[in-house]
């Protein structure tokens, strides 16, 4: 009797490893971890064109048409009615819109300096 039992345990013990391994393969299968979401954003550049030598005044905004647009609050009118750039940035966060980058193409001293502004929105 006791060399049975004793026999049982030994053959439990010996596949032990296999069980275990089994036990935490079928556990760590049947578990669905929740993927972290990646954000989604909506571009838009905006076109700022000052003039030169005149303490960066606004000589015209201009946009584009551009999907991100559509289906806005914003309008490509509204924008280009604004007159500094003051105005522009607080009427694109008013709108939710994030400012992300901003870069500038000067050709000539005499020439009007273009603004590049780039904002974006989570979708």
């Amino acid at each position: 009797m006791f060399f049975v039992t004793w026999n049982i345990k030994f053959e439990i013990m010996k596949n032990f490893p296999f069980v275990l391994l089994f036990a935490l393969l079928l556990v760590l299968s049947s578990t669905s971890l929740p993927a972290q979401s990646i954000p989604q954003y909506d571009f838009i550049e905006i076109i700022v064109i000052q003039k030169a030598n005149n303490r960066g005044k606004v000589k015209r905004i201009k946009v584009e048409e551009q999907t991100s647009l559509e289906g806005k609050s914003i309008t490509i009118d509204d924008i280009e009615d604004i007159k500094d750039t003051s105005a522009l940035l607080r009427y694109m966060n008013q709108a939710n819109w994030e400012f992300l980058d901003r870069q500038a193409v000067v050709s000539d001293d005499n020439d009007p300096v273009w603004m590049s502004y780039i904002f974006r929105k989570a979708k």
